[in-house]
């Protein structure tokens, strides 16, 4: 389909869609383990598409905030990369889905060497967190705010101090995997350290638009979208995009990559951030979560646009 029919399509239709994907919000609810994020509203579903010359369309609640949860592994395996390199990163962490619950620790004990299986598991993340330089949490939380506002386009992004706070006290799963790693020696600084910027990386505010431009530029390999300036080397792009087909929707990657066939990550405050290779990126919030930890209606909307216009990479 000719990209200006396609967009065409997309803004006479996408209002039509975003409601008919809005009724399957019912078969979900809000995550409530982190109690912060149970406050959501379970019915809200927004989408942002974002286009390289600059066009957007929106739909829904796409001005929402909710914070980006798993979604910041992403850029936060990017930022590693560029600090440490390749090799640097995965004598950390594998490079394989792990078929367990993001938050598991079973593999961890029962397969050698003992590092985590992928960077967008809960341990594969906190060991990347703690790749990042800086000498201090503070300073390590600094460089990541300041390349996350670079690839959102906003100067003023900032963590959510209640969901933080929430997410510290409640995560007894997390500081299970830490210690275990740091047993093990795969994780080398602090673990109360380390974990302090895990959480506060996972508590970034977004909305739609945010996460519609975050994913832009990894559908342009790397690219600032307004200068063409490289922002992230297209190597460490195309590993992302990598894990993000065989890991960005937890234990759901197969299935989504059979229905829907896009490079995305979720997040169980509800986001999804998904991209079109070349030509959009797409943020999608729908806070009520399916048993995989998925926005019930958000993957609806993106299966819906997905086989309307083609956009499976297969």
């Amino acid at each position: 389909m000719k990209t200006e029919t396609e967009w065409a399509e997309l803004c006479g239709l996408l209002p039509s869609w975003l409601e008919a994907s809005r009724q399957q919000a019912a078969y979900g609810k809000p995550a409530s383990y982190i109690p912060e994020l149970a406050h959501a509203p379970a019915d809200a579903l927004g989408v942002t598409i974002m286009a390289p010359n600059g066009q957007k369309i929106s739909a829904g609640e796409c001005g929402h905030a909710f914070t980006l949860q798993s979604i910041s592994k992403v850029f936060t395996l990017l930022l590693a990369l560029m600090d440490q390199g390749e090799e640097g990163v995965f004598r950390k962490v594998g490079m394989e889905p792990t078929g367990d619950d993001f938050n598991s620790m079973l593999k961890l004990e029962l397969v050698e060497p003992g590092i985590p299986f992928n960077p967008l598991i809960n341990a594969g993340a906190i060991v990347i967190s703690s790749l990042i330089r800086g000498r201090t949490p503070e300073e390590k939380t600094e460089r990541i705010l300041t390349f996350f506002r670079t690839i959102a386009g906003d100067a003023s992004l900032t963590y959510n101090q209640a969901v933080y706070a929430s997410e510290s006290a409640t995560a007894h799963r997390n500081r299970s995997l830490a210690y275990f790693l740091k047993d093990n020696r795969v994780l080398e600084e602090d673990v109360e350290e380390v974990l302090d910027v895990y959480f506060k990386h996972c508590s970034i505010e977004v909305n739609c638009h945010h996460i519609a431009r975050m994913a832009l530029v990894l559908a342009l390999n790397g690219k600032e979208p307004d200068t063409g300036c490289e922002l992230i080397p297209r190597r460490y792009v195309q590993i992302a995009k990598s894990f993000m087909i065989t890991c960005g929707m937890y234990n759901a990657s197969g299935e989504f990559a059979i229905r829907v066939g896009l490079p995305a990550k979720s997040g169980v405050a509800g986001g999804i951030l998904a991209l079109v290779p070349g030509k959009y990126g797409i943020g999608v919030v729908g806070p009520a979560l399916n048993d995989k930890g998925n926005s019930v209606a958000g993957v609806h909307l993106l299966q819906t646009m997905s086989e309307a216009c083609d956009w499976s990479i297969f």
